[in-house]
């Protein structure tokens, strides 16, 4: 499957902003695309250019690629209710993101590779699809012989980044639960999701 595998913080410059949290990306000091032309673009970004922009910031967060994004759009318009805050529980709330907020990789492409390795258990049983719901109330550990997986180790020794709210994990566990479904207010990703309903509506 395709995957971008080039420098992460070359695309946050791309996009304007840092996607990923981080302090020290380059994006920071240099908000304008990469190149020799970068500095001097001074267009006026269209309407379209401005929905582009922000549906390309979540998917690139989330590392999905176009058809999955769609596909997570439209479950979102069947859920009823309102659609971007559906949009952003649904990808917040997929076993790959859990996996990476819980601190058992540093990213989400690793979680993503943990998930379809086979390294994650929901309830006990193993879960090798990255976009499987975690609902309320489920366990997510790390199998039983994965625990002395280098990076997951590694992860698990250091002291985990701040947790969002509906999760839980004690520290240096394997093990972690999801409290409660994610909102707007709690998901650490904060994302424009109008401009998303703009560009997918069209």
């Amino acid at each position: 499957m395709a995957r971008y595998t080039g420098p992460k913080h070359k695309l946050c410059r791309r996009l304007g902003s840092c996607i990923w949290g981080s302090s020290k990306c380059p994006s920071i000091k240099r908000p304008y695309p990469p190149g020799q032309h970068g500095p001097n673009a001074r267009h006026k970004r269209s309407v379209y250019g401005t929905q582009l922009l922000e549906k390309q910031k979540l998917r690139t967060h989330y590392g999905l690629l176009e058809r999955q994004m769609r596909k997570t759009y439209a479950e979102a318009q069947r859920l009823g209710g309102v659609t971007g805050t559906n949009l952003l529980i649904l990808l917040e709330s997929r076993l790959d993101s859990i996996v990476h907020r819980l601190g058992y990789a540093p990213t989400f492409a690793s979680a993503r590779q943990l998930v379809t390795h086979g390294h994650v258990h929901i309830d006990g049983k193993k879960v090798d699809r990255p976009s499987f719901q975690v609902k309320s109330g489920m366990v997510i550990s790390i199998r039983e012989k994965s625990r002395k997986v280098p990076m997951i180790a590694n992860c698990v020794d250091v002291p985990p980044a701040p947790i969002p709210e509906y999760l839980e994990r004690a520290e240096k566990s394997f093990e972690g639960k999801m409290l409660a479904s994610p909102n707007s207010e709690t998901i650490p990703f904060k994302a424009e999701t109008a401009g998303v309903i703009g560009f997918y509506s069209r």
